[in-house]
């Protein structure tokens, strides 16, 4: 009489416990990553009775892909970037220029209005969109 195993031996990897490492490695990365910020400077801020909004005037800059330079809606030649922003800051306090500058436009060219925008010190504020 022969006998004969009625039953196969399969290899299994039992896999429940790897789901809860990796949740815990996932957890663990992101609370790490939320505590280990080297960039950020906490500051505890007074308190004040009283708030006071400061008004300041924002003259905004355009530049579109022609390179047409517009301030506040007004054509202006290129050329005349300089004198035409001092013209318009005279008598400012803090100026503050906000730049809208086309995509298509290269960084030299924004980098020869920001520098125009440091020869006079003016503060440059590019405009983003979402």
């Amino acid at each position: 009489m022969k006998l004969r195993r009625k039953s196969k031996f399969a290899a299994e990897v039992a896999t429940s416990s790897l789901n809860d490492i990796m949740f815990f490695l996932l957890l663990f990365f992101l609370i790490i990553s939320t505590v280990a910020n080297p960039n950020v400077i906490k500051l505890m801020l007074p308190n004040a009775a009283s708030s006071q909004q400061l008004s300041k005037k924002q003259v905004t800059l355009s530049v579109d892909a022609n390179k047409q330079y517009f301030i506040d809606k007004r054509s202006i030649d290129p050329a005349n970037l300089e004198r035409e922003l001092m013209t318009v800051m005279a008598g400012i306090d803090e100026p503050t220029v906000v730049v809208r500058f086309d995509k298509t436009l290269t960084v030299q060219d924004l980098v020869d209005v920001l520098q125009t925008g440091a020869k006079l010190n003016i503060k440059m504020v590019m405009a983003t969109s979402k």
